[in-house]
């Protein structure tokens, strides 16, 4: 089981995933370039990202059953894996991708970082983390991360992020996949689920009631049970319609 984090944080967001899961399953949670323990190693890319993770799930299977989970930015190197390799994975869990790239990404992304400064105060960055349901001794991890995070890094994550699109080979993925989003999460993550789910055809769409970007942090135990339920199933429940909502 491969858990693969979201931008601006590090494996440390799956905490309670792997206190839930790793009595089951063997547990793989890779801190991506310039993120946590990587962060003065490669230069964040996600193709290249994906390669790599892909490599660590290679070396580790051994054969067995694979299941690989990613939020947001975690989620969109996840669909980059299964693109690259077809036949890797067998469970796919995809949270909060954006594949809709946004307009003129580079030039908003150079926009932005007249707010980065911002990272590196406490108050700025607990409101940050409070968007994100991060909260106690997370809130504290966050902000020492933030604090390190370079110019340069903040700018290549942002640029990946907002231009990513979902590859050609994306549909020749094998493995089920569940896409998630939050019911309260903006527009474009909603039409991006959907494309997503138009993109394969072996994938089925979940939205998380009165919930925004983070479902894994908000409600870890709802979370846990939902997943749990999927790859016990093959699905929280038969559905005709390609999107339905979480109990």
């Amino acid at each position: 089981m491969v858990f693969i984090h979201g931008g601006g944080v590090s494996g440390w967001m799956w905490d309670r995933q792997i206190e839930y899961f790793a009595s089951k399953y063997h547990c793989l949670i890779p801190d991506m370039p310039e993120h946590g323990k990587s962060r003065n190693g490669l230069p964040f890319k996600i193709d290249e990202t994906a390669v790599e993770i892909n490599k660590l799930i290679i070396e580790k299977s051994n054969g067995k059953c694979v299941i690989a989970i990613g939020f947001s930015l975690g989620a969109q190197v996840l669909i980059a894996m299964l693109s690259q390799k077809p036949t890797l994975i067998d469970f796919a869990m995809i949270n909060s991708a954006l594949v809709k790239p946004v307009p003129f990404a580079k030039a908003l992304t150079k926009s932005m970082l007249f707010a980065f400064p911002l990272v590196r105060i406490r108050a700025f960055s607990n409101i940050q983390a409070k968007s994100m349901y991060l909260d106690g001794e997370f809130q504290d991890i966050y902000y020492e991360e933030s604090c390190q995070l370079k110019k340069d890094a903040f700018t290549r994550v942002m640029y990946e992020n907002m231009s990513f699109m979902i590859p050609d080979s994306f549909k020749n993925a094998t493995g089920k996949i569940l896409v998630t989003v939050g019911e309260k999460e903006r527009r474009m993550m909603k039409d991006s689920m959907k494309e997503i789910i138009e993109s394969h055809p072996n994938s089925r769409g979940l939205i998380f009631p009165n919930i925004g970007h983070g479902f894994s942090l908000a409600n870890p135990s709802s979370f846990n049970a939902t997943l749990e339920d999927w790859l016990e199933n093959n699905g929280v429940r038969d559905n005709t319609d390609d999107t339905f909502q979480s109990e």
